[in-house]
């Protein structure tokens, strides 16, 4: 990346203050472009999921391991629960998505607080939710509750006989099936066993998206360890039941405690990497200076987590004067990882599409994505409505007294008391899910449209190409207002 007219700006910059100029291309289309990251995570998108408690699940993982993105589980999550978590990742289909199974004698209410868990707008009536067989009986969509006692059954109202699709069809096929059939989604089955489930968008998404996978061909998925505790046994828990990428994750990541951490999770990868021969990426942070990516580099880090403040969530800027503009602090830090043959995750302050662009033309290998993916079906949180009736999630930062009071619920009761009086993150916020894009897959595509874009803007065909190509220029805050767009007349 280079400054218009090799200007050098005098202050740190947001991703506000910047701007990219076009540049002579060759690039004809969004998809001649290749978004693969070369981090060894297996992501084929330059998008992870950050570790965030109201983010970062199961369904959210799987679904953007889907589309070549790489959730973290966060660290506050018990080892039996990751374990659960990581094997139905693991074994979810990489074509198919995982539907939303019912059982016939469930009540009409128990369906309809589980069909928003995921944005296919219906679930499959199966004979069984257990074992890896599950024969399918109907299909139940919200349509079918309309005006229909919340007690009865739904196999009172489901559609019997439903249409399905074979596995094995191509994705053209299935698309021009549920068109002519008029269906936005349908079972998949092998024989008459449910395999997953399609829809319509999701046909084509399979033709642009590759899956993020790991040696295995299983879909990949990374998980945190704090600095806290003992790091030992959670790192080794952590790559035993097959993680694709160990986070080593804390607030402020230039600090030896951190250091110390990260050398015991390097030595436990390379124990792991002697006995199978695979090399697992460790990524720690957070820091925002060339010194910080030193440090955790030399510790045994591969990927640094770069941002300190720039959350949505977070509040250590207000509460401490700590923190750097975001952008400045991806390029500085993309700089000197670069310098060392590793590369740094832009964690925080990304808002639109054309943020993810910019902290990619700044150096970014990939970017982190947190409270904006919590407003989503696929986030953990449950479904609320306000009063006027849209729906939201709650999301919290991972520093508040909610997370915190989370994190102790083991510790003695005086300690969680006092530790509870030190928070630097919002506890509670409503991130209301966008009509147009309910599900995380829909902001993947509006993102990964955006990003494509840009590169063929700046004429580059890959990551390196664009942190190369790229051409970037400074601009006040009457030029980012010129460049919103205006949903009403002025």
């Amino acid at each position: 990346m280079k400054f218009l007219n090799d200007l050098r700006p005098s202050h740190d910059l947001t991703f506000n203050d910047v701007f990219m100029v076009p540049g002579r291309s060759e690039v004809t289309s969004r998809f001649d472009v290749d978004l693969a990251t070369s981090d060894g995570t297996g992501a084929t998108l330059p998008i992870v999921v950050a570790n965030m408690t109201a983010v970062a699940g199961r369904r959210m993982s799987e679904t953007v391991a889907r589309r070549g993105a790489i959730a973290i589980l966060p660290q506050d999550i018990p080892i039996d629960v990751l374990s659960r978590s990581i094997a139905r990742v693991k074994a979810a289909d990489l074509v198919y998505d995982t539907p939303v199974t019912l059982t016939p004698t469930m009540t009409v209410g128990e369906a309809l607080t589980l069909v928003p868990k995921r944005s296919h707008g219906g679930a499959v009536v199966v004979d069984t939710l257990n074992g890896p067989e599950q024969k399918v009986l109907g299909v139940f969509t919200p349509a079918d509750a309309a005006e229909i006692d919340r007690f009865a059954q739904v196999h009172e109202v489901m559609v019997t006989d439903p249409f399905t699709l074979p596995t094995g069809m191509d994705a053209r096929a299935m698309f021009n099936e549920l068109t002519g059939q008029h269906l936005p989604f349908a079972p998949v089955v092998s024989g008459d066993q449910l395999a997953g489930v399609m829809t319509r968008t999701a046909a084509l998404r399979s033709t642009i998206y590759r899956p993020a996978t790991d040696p295995q061909g299983r879909l990949a998925v990374g998980a945190a360890v704090g600095i806290n505790g003992d790091v030992r046994s959670k790192a080794e828990a952590l790559i035993n039941l097959g993680i694709d990428v160990l986070v080593v994750d804390t607030a402020h990541g230039h600090q030896a405690k951190m250091l110390s951490a990260l050398t015991v999770v390097r030595q436990v990868r390379d124990e792991y990497a002697a006995a199978t021969g695979r090399r697992l990426p460790i990524a720690a942070g957070n820091v925002v200076s060339a010194a910080g990516v030193s440090d955790l580099l030399e510790a045994g880090a591969d990927i640094i987590k770069v941002g300190v403040g720039p959350g949505a969530m977070c509040t250590t800027r207000m509460m401490t004067g700590v923190g750097r503009p975001q952008f400045s602090a991806v390029l500085e830090c993309a700089e000197a990882a670069r310098e060392a043959g590793a590369q740094v995750w832009a964690d925080g302050g990304v808002r639109w599409p054309r943020d993810v662009a910019l902290a990619l033309a700044a150096g970014a290998g990939s970017v982190m994505i947190g409270s904006w993916f919590a407003g989503t079906h696929e986030s953990p949180g449950q479904l609320r409505f306000d009063a006027d009736g849209r729906p939201y999630k709650e999301s919290f930062g991972m520093a508040s007294s909610r997370a915190v009071a989370n994190r102790t619920r083991d510790a003695e009761g005086f300690e969680r008391a006092r530790m509870s009086l030190f928070e630097e993150g919002i506890s509670t916020s409503r991130m209301y899910l966008d009509p147009d894009r309910p599900g995380v897959e829909d902001l993947l595509d509006q993102i990964t449209a955006g990003v494509r874009s840009s590169f063929t803007y700046a004429g580059a065909r890959s990551l390196a190409e664009f942190a190369e190509r790229a051409i970037v220029g400074l601009q006040s805050s009457a030029g980012y207002e010129e460049g919103r767009p205006l949903h009403a007349s002025w």
